[in-house]
């Protein structure tokens, strides 16, 4: 107190000093809020959406070495040419520009320092002496608190640009269409005058204004010795010229689940300005730009969806949620990327993939497209027709769905269900009910997100992964399939599965795409999905409130979008896929299934090269309607060579043949069924056969015609009797269009020789007769 005493002018101003620090602790400067707004951006910093702060206004931040060394330059030499050595207020500036004030009776130079403007942008105060008392002490404020360096990153956020928009960045890119860093000469002279008048020096609306104003920072540019005069002559000449400010709007709805999702982190504390995401901004202009093309080819509720992932890394490069984000008659702000929808036959290869795992088949086994009744569900074919026998890559090809359902009942619906979601492909049913037989055909929901992460697998040995949107999600990956698995099965996709045969590019581009379609029940969606190259892709249509759209199915709408997508991918050195050590190709015999060479010549009708896994060559599947095996024991007449029993004939011969499976035996044309010595039963010995209830009546089982005199032709009208539900009837193994109820066929037999005639129920049971017409 003594001292305080002694020394009067030491006590003052420690007490000013303290007063001042009061002041300073109760009123302080008004920084910027944690989260003033949002900006979302591609994986090379582009922006793809932005959100205004609380208050509507636009800016994208930037530091200030983001920006143009040339805009830093002209804005310290124009503004504050000794802006890192005052403390917030340049005194001799001030006093300056007062004179000039007093003595000219109008402003001459401007005695605002960056902190003040600063200070003003955020906080505006009145132009009187109050309000520039304010503004002083606001910097000083900034600056006993923030570095030069926070003073100028607020300056190059928060300068005025006109309007809504603040900040050299986002003023950059809406008046220009540049980054900051990009900027030329000229360019930063216009942005470093704008917010001196951002009103009157708008260059989209005062262009020859604005042009004035740039041009007295160029040369003063020139005159301080900054830049060459040279390189200002040059930047004189050029003419300002601007576009009205616009945001950019790529990829909205995977920037609106990013700020979504920031949102629910900043509730958390954890505030972002700025969110980084895998977008590949020109990738996914692309595909908007496809999707856009095909849009006005859709009828009116119709959207689209389309996602594109790097397979090693999973990180999403472009994300289309629906087709026109501008149009919501297309319900433009339904995410159907996430939306859950039935998958169709989308889930075939995981299924083909889960029995090659577990030694069911191979790729040549022989399956059975015939009519078939698994408990009481009948699937039928999308084409409402059959193809009888058909191997395991026919099947998947096809996309056939009896053979699908005939496999899915012997793994079990549930496991196949369970393998799904251990790999991330999780699907949605209704409240209380379990996995059943419907779900290979789109009897559950899933997503296009999920899709494409589980289609992964295909190209990455079996693994599928949780697709990734930002550069820091977790990865997470499952095997759904061993890599020999996978191996089979896209080269089933991907050639047709013929280890035998070249692979045949399928276009000129020498894109090659592992692809598979589906379609739900009522053709609500539409489905493509595949791997090329280092991508995994896929393409959703349909409407999202489920209503059916007739004619639109995954071939003929998604597919050649998927193919369109896949050609405009950036393809970099050709990425080779070695066949596994654990896949070998071996020749097999139908109708056992079993290695060509252990097989019988006489028990092998049919030779296959096929896939096969760790050298396992799984039979045929068991049959459905014969419980004795495939290997039967025939008795013969030795005087007719018809089929006969030894107590119908005591000398009979006995013979060993391979029976096709029951369901496929209809299917063989006449001269099949004779090589597999299945002649016609004697007269003398009655039928034994009971492979089904249905019967053929009209004609006995190797009756020999002979057509009317005159005709080249010969007609006959058979009666089924018995079966269930909808009769097939087929001639020499091929499907005809049947008659009314068809309990009644007619059939014209053209040309001699033996034609088999054939009715299927609905369960699958057949009955068959062998006739001959006599030329």
């Amino acid at each position: 107190m003594a001292w305080l005493r002694a020394h009067p002018l030491r006590a003052a101003l420690a007490g000013l000093l303290t007063f001042l620090l009061l002041l300073d602790q109760l009123f302080p400067p008004p920084l910027p809020r944690d989260m003033p707004g949002l900006l979302v951006v591609a994986r090379d910093g582009e922006p793809l959406r932005g959100w205004p702060d609380a208050d509507g206004v636009w800016r994208i931040p930037v530091k200030p070495e983001q920006v143009s060394p040339r805009y830093l330059e002209s804005l310290l030499a124009y503004e504050d040419r000794w802006f890192y050595w005052h403390p917030g207020v340049n005194p001799v500036a001030m006093l300056r520009a007062g004179w000039q004030w007093i003595t000219q009776g109008h402003i001459v130079s401007g005695g605002s320092t960056l902190s003040m403007q600063v200070a003003r942008a955020l906080e505006p105060v009145p132009h009187s002496m109050g309000g520039k008392l304010r503004q002083i002490a606001r910097a000083v404020q900034l600056e006993l608190r923030l570095s030069k360096h926070d003073i100028l990153t607020l300056y190059l956020n928060h300068a005025p640009m006109g309007g809504i928009v603040e900040g050299v960045e986002m003023a950059s890119r809406s008046y220009l269409g540049k980054r900051s860093s990009q900027l030329s000469s000229a360019e930063s002279a216009l942005l470093v005058v704008l917010p001196q008048a951002p009103s009157r020096l708008r260059p989209d609306r005062h262009p020859d204004v604005a042009q004035q104003a740039r041009d007295k920072v160029l040369r003063r540019m020139a005159t301080l010795g900054r830049w060459p005069q040279s390189e200002v002559d040059d930047a004189l000449m050029e003419k300002v010229g601007a576009n009205p400010p616009r945001l950019a709007w790529v990829a909205p709805l995977a920037a609106e689940r990013l700020h979504q999702a920031a949102r629910r982190a900043a509730r958390k504390g954890q505030a972002r300005t700025v969110v980084h995401s895998t977008l590949d901004r020109e990738m996914q202009a692309t595909v908007e730009r496809m999707l856009a093309d095909r849009v006005g080819q859709l009828p009116r509720f119709v959207s689209m969806a389309a996602l594109v992932m790097d397979t090693h890394s999973m990180e999403i490069l472009a994300y289309a949620g629906s087709a026109d984000f501008s149009d919501a008659r297309r319900f433009s702000h339904v995410d159907m990327v996430r939306g859950i929808r039935s998958p169709g036959s989308t889930l075939k290869p995981f299924l083909y993939a889960m029995a090659l795992d577990e030694g069911l088949i191979h790729s040549e086994s022989l399956l059975a497209d015939t009519p078939q009744s698994f408990g009481g569900y009948d699937p039928g074919n999308f084409q409402a027709s059959f193809s009888g026998p058909v191997s395991v890559s026919e099947a998947l090809q096809r996309s056939l769905n009896v053979p699908a359902v005939d496999l899915l009942d012997r793994i079990g619906p549930a496991r196949f269900a369970a393998r799904l979601s251990a790999g991330g492909l999780r699907l949605r049913l209704p409240r209380d009910a379990a996995p059943n037989l419907s779900i290979i055909l789109g009897g559950a929901g899933t997503s296009l997100e999920e899709l494409v992460g589980a289609y992964r697998a295909l190209a990455a040995d079996g693994v599928a992964g949780t697709p990734r949107i930002t550069p820091d999600a977790p990865v997470h990956e499952a095997r759904l399939m061993s890599p020999g698995a996978a191996f089979i099965i896209r080269n089933i996709l991907e050639g047709g599965g013929h280890p035998d045969q070249p692979f045949v590019e399928q276009d000129t581009s020498g894109v090659r795409l592992a692809w598979k379609t589906g379609t739900s029940y009522g053709f609500r969606d539409a489905w493509a999905v595949g791997v090329s190259g280092r991508y995994t892709l896929g393409v959703w249509i349909g409407r999202p409130d489920g209503t059916p759209n007739p004619g639109f199915f995954g071939a003929n709408v998604a597919a050649p979008l998927l193919h369109q997508i896949a050609l405009s991918l950036p393809r970099s050195a050709p990425i080779s896929h070695a066949r596994p050590a654990e896949v070998s190709v071996a020749q097999v015999c139908w109708p056992l299934g079993t290695a060509a060479a252990q097989t019988p010549p006489e028990h092998c009708h049919v030779k296959r090269t096929a896939w096969v896994l760790r050298d396992t060559i799984p039979p045929t599947l068991p049959d459905r309607l014969r419980s004795r095996g495939l290997l039967e024991q025939v008795w013969l007449d030795p005087k007719t060579g018809l089929r006969t029993t030894p107590a119908c004939q005591p000398l009979a011969r006995q013979r060993e043949v391979a029976r096709w499976p029951a369901l496929l035996e209809a299917w063989l044309p006449a001269q099949q069924q004779e090589a597999l010595g299945l002649t016609p039963w004697s007269p003398d010995c009655p039928d034994t056969r009971s492979v089904g209830s249905v019967r053929l009546v009209g004609l006995r089982d190797g009756s020999r015609l002979r057509s009317a005199p005159g005709q080249k032709e010969v007609k006959v009208t058979l009666d089924a009797v018995g079966g269930t539900g909808r009769l097939w009837w087929l001639l020499d193994g091929q499907p005809v269009p049947v008659n009314g109820s068809g309990r009644r066929q007619s059939f014209t037999l053209g040309g001699a020789g033996r034609h088999s005639i054939a009715v299927v129920d609905g369960a699958g049971h057949y009955d068959n007769l062998v006739v001959g017409v006599d030329g």
